[in-house]
């Protein structure tokens, strides 16, 4: 099944964070948004200012998996379609909208389902804590990001 990019977004969205209100869909928007801007770094490199080519990066989004660790993945895009929030939201982030939560910097999430978001993330030492959003830890990236 092909979708346009702009229903993939939407479907990303909902997927990745449909449990987080509209502040968590809009901080997990922009950090996608982000890493389609960042100006150097791996983001860069294999996105290219792509939004498409930056969903579909592998092993970035447990969304867009079917299968994790041998295991089929249930919640996955292909499996969600989006309601018009997921769209609002895709549209608002593809117009320029930041969610001031986590500013124009973050270029990761991961919801830890623990209370506290482990430091750094991701593991190589890449990103560093920067705020907590509902079940969502967001990280800005270090120094060594440049080199990825």
């Amino acid at each position: 099944m092909f979708l346009d990019t702009r229903e993939l977004f939407a479907r990303l969205i909902r997927c990745e964070a449909e449990g987080e209100g509209d502040g968590g869909m809009r901080a997990v928007a922009t950090v996608v948004m982000n890493r389609v801007h960042v100006a150097y770094g791996e983001y860069l490199r294999t996105g290219q200012g792509d939004l498409r080519r930056v969903i579909e990066q592998t092993c970035q989004f447990s969304c867009y998996k079917t299968i994790i660790g041998g295991q089929t993945n249930s919640q996955n895009i292909w499996n969600m379609t989006p309601e018009p929030i997921h769209y609002e939201i895709a549209d608002w982030a593809l117009q320029g909208g930041t969610f001031s939560g986590v500013g124009t910097d973050s270029l990761w999430y991961m919801n830890p389902f623990n209370p506290v978001c482990p430091d750094p993330f991701p593991y190589n030492g890449t990103g560093y804590w920067y705020t907590r959003i509902r079940q969502h830890c967001f990280y800005n990236p270090t120094a060594a990001y440049a080199e990825t």
